[in-house]
């Protein structure tokens, strides 16, 4: 098994929805229709009016919000996506993947441990975020367990993944929220050289690399509802620049922004610990044989693409709630 890295703080989402506009004001207005009146005797508006008005900022702050989010169609070109590797069914939403020479210096490698590089992968995300690595994960994965769950993933490319929510009326009780994932493949990179020459072009065809592989989690719900064009609240990207030259894959996790607060703080669609725990869920359903109890893993993940009328949500609930 491989272990993941976070940032030290986990972070709240709270997104404004327009379906929750009326109970918000409704709310509202209960808890202070004095001070409601005196605004109306102060701006020569009726209540009704007042609430006309306060709707519409609302809304218009909702539009706001969902013109920040990051686009997440694909931006990739004919030089770097290996064409062999594009499914009929893949999604269109899939994040550009930025270059890991964009991040690293792969020259200067060369002659760095594998544990060397680790380290230097581990201390770049914890100094994201202003030094709070808010917003990341990391890893860096052996190349043997990697080949073991992309294997799994060509061929098994979607899943449904939970996470526990607090029941707020009864604190006893936990829910579920599900969270559709889905595996892409792209092109197998070219293996650094500490003589490279910048300006060379190397074929990705001709490299001993195996593919980039990203992995999009969407929420169950928004991804029914808006298919393809759903936003992804985290993408996992495992980089292979290296895995000929130090055998081992560089996983890179992004929780996807949303707005920032009113004192300019970053937040994010996701906690640190629920990206986590999703992340933690390819090794549960993708990487078989690895720990004991894994064969229910891998009984779910079978049933739910070749028998998917059998599929049972309350076993994926038994089997996701034991310790990874």
């Amino acid at each position: 098994m491989y272990s993941l890295r976070t940032g030290r703080h986990i972070v709240r989402l709270a997104l404004r929805q327009t379906g929750n506009l009326g109970k918000r004001f409704y709310s509202y207005e209960t808890a202070y229709a004095e001070k409601i009146r005196q605004r109306s005797l102060q701006t020569g508006l009726s209540v009704e009016e007042l609430r006309l008005k306060a709707q519409e900022k609302l809304k218009e702050e909702h539009r706001a919000a969902a013109a920040s989010l990051p686009s997440f169609k694909p931006q990739e070109t004919p030089s770097t996506v290996d064409k062999s590797a594009t499914r009929p069914q893949t999604r269109k939403d899939s994040s550009p993947i930025k270059p890991l020479s964009d991040i690293l210096r792969l020259a200067r490698l060369a002659t760095a441990t594998p544990e060397q590089v680790s380290a230097l992968w581990t201390a770049y995300h914890a100094s994201r975020s202003e030094g709070t690595g808010r917003g990341y994960l990391c890893a860096a994965i052996p190349v043997h367990l990697y080949t073991k769950m992309a294997k799994i993933g060509e061929t098994y490319p979607s899943f449904v993944v939970p996470l526990p929510r607090p029941d707020m009326e009864d604190l006893e009780k936990t829910n579920h929220e599900f969270f559709y994932m889905e595996w892409g493949f792209h092109h197998s990179p070219p293996v650094p050289s500490p003589n490279e020459d910048p300006f060379a072009t190397k074929s990705p065809s001709q490299s001993p690399n195996p593919r980039i592989s990203t992995v999009l989690f969407t929420p169950l719900q928004e991804y029914k509802l808006r298919n393809s064009s759903a936003t992804p609240y985290l993408t996992l990207t495992h980089y292979t620049d290296l895995v000929e030259s130090h055998g081992i894959v560089l996983l890179r996790g992004e929780i996807s922004p949303t707005v920032a607060g009113v004192s300019g703080e970053a937040r994010f669609m996701l906690s640190q610990e629920d990206a986590q725990q999703l992340a933690m869920g390819i090794q549960k359903f993708y990487l078989w044989g690895e720990k004991d109890g894994e064969v229910e893993g891998e009984r779910l993940l079978t049933t739910f693409h070749s028998k998917p009328e059998e599929f049972s949500w309350q076993d994926l609930l038994k089997a996701y709630n034991k310790t990874i």
